[in-house]
C-alpha cells in the first residue's frame, strides 16, 4: 500500500531566490525502509518537511505539484492529525529531549500524555517500549544527563511509544560516536523487523546499505536515481553525483582497477570479507 505519493513537486522557500526541490517524485510503500542519500544541502531534509506537511503549511513558500500522504494533500491536511501518524526524529540528540520530565520513563510517556492516552495504557506501553529498546536500566535517570547515543535512543523510543505509521529519521547519527551510531541502527533494525515504514536520511552508507530496501539519490533538489543498495551504490554515476559510497564497494573497485577480477561489487562488510578470501584462494592456486 502506498502511503506517500509525491508527484512532480517543485518548492521554493519564501526567502530563497532558487527552488530547493525541483520536479521531485517518489513513492513510499507501507512496511519498508527507505533512505535519502546525497550531497549536503541537496534537499533531503526539505523532502522530510514536505511529507510532514511543514512544507508548505509552516514554512510557506511556493509549491507546485502534489504530495499526498496517507491519502491527504500535505497543503491541506491537519498537522495535528499528521503528527499522530508520522513520528519524526531530528539529527541533534540534545534537542530531542523535552526538558519537561525528570526521568526517562516520564520522557517516553510524555507524548502519550499529550494525546490523552489512559494512565494504565501509558504505563503498560512505556514499560514494553523500554524493554524493546533496551533502555529499562535508564528508566529512572534524568534524560538531560544521558549521553548523545542514549538520548537518541530515548527519542526514538518516545516516538515509537506513540505508534506512528511512518518514522522519519533525519541524520540521527551525525553528531554521535560509533557506539551511539550502533545504538541508533539497532533501533532501525528493530523497526524494520516490526514491519514499520521508515524514511532515513543518513550519510553512513555502509549502514544504509544494510537496512534500506530502497534508496533515493538526491542532488541539487532533484531525485536523480533510485534503487536497491546494490544497484545504486555500484553505479559510477552515484559517486559522481556527490553521494558517499560504501568503503567495501570502493575497496572492490580498487582491486578491480589493479587487475583483480571482481564479478560482483560488495556493499556489506561480510561480502567484502568473502571477496578477499576468494581472491586469496585464487592467488594461492596460481
Amino acid at each position: 500500500m502506498v502511503i506517500v505519493d509525491i508527484q512532480h513537486v517543485t518548492y521554493r522557500y519564501p526567502t530563497s531566490k532558487e527552488d530547493i526541490l525541483c520536479d521531485v517524485s517518489l513513492q513510499l510503500d507501507a512496511g519498508k525502509v527507505y533512505a535519502l542519500v546525497g550531497e549536503n544541502g541537496g534537499g533531503k531534509s526539505t523532502i522530510c518537511s514536505l511529507i510532514r506537511g511543514f512544507v508548505p503549511q509552516i514554512f510557506k513558500g511556493e509549491l507546485t505539484g502534489k504530495a499526498i500522504v496517507f491519502g491527504k494533500d500535505v497543503a491541506e491536511v491537519d498537522l495535528g492529525e499528521n503528527a499522530q501518524k508520522i513520528g519524526y526524529v531530528a539529527q541533534n540528540p540534545f534537542t530531542q529531549i523535552t526538558g519537561a520530565t525528570e526521568s526517562v520513563f516520564e520522557e517516553v510517556a510524555y507524548g502519550l500524555e499529550n494525546l490523552g492516552t489512559p494512565r494504565e495504557e501509558i504505563i503498560t506501553r512505556v514499560t514494553e517500549v523500554l524493554q524493546l529498546f533496551d533502555i529499562e536500566p535508564l528508566s529512572s535517570m534524568n534524560p538531560t544527563q544521558l549521553s548523545g547515543g542514549q538520548k537518541q535512543r530515548v527519542a526514538l523510543a518516545s516516538v515509537y511509544a506513540m505508534n506512528p505509521d511512518l518514522f522519519i529519521i533525519d541524520e540521527p547519527t551525525s553528531q554521535l560516536d560509533p557506539v551511539g551510531t550502533k545504538d541508533v541502527f539497532d533501533i532501525v533494525e528493530r523497526l524494520k523487523t516490526a514491519g514499520k515504514t521508515v524514511l532515513l536520511v543518513e550519510n553512513k552508507v555502509e549502514l544504509v546499505a544494510r537496512y534500506a530496501d530502497k534508496i533515493f539519490l538526491v542532488r541539487q533538489g532533484k531525485i536523480v536515481d533510485e534503487g536497491d543498495p546494490r544497484t545504486l551504490f555500484t553505479k559510477a554515476s552515484t559517486a559522481e553525483s556527490g553521494a558517499f559510497i560504501p568503503q567495501y564497494t570502493l575497496l572492490a573497485k580498487a582491486l578491480n582497477d589493479n587487475g583483480y577480477v571482481v564479478n560482483q561489487y560488495p556493499v556489506l562488510q561480510e561480502e567484502a570479507v568473502a571477496l578477499i578470501k576468494q581472491l586469496r584462494e585464487k592467488e594461492a592456486t596460481r
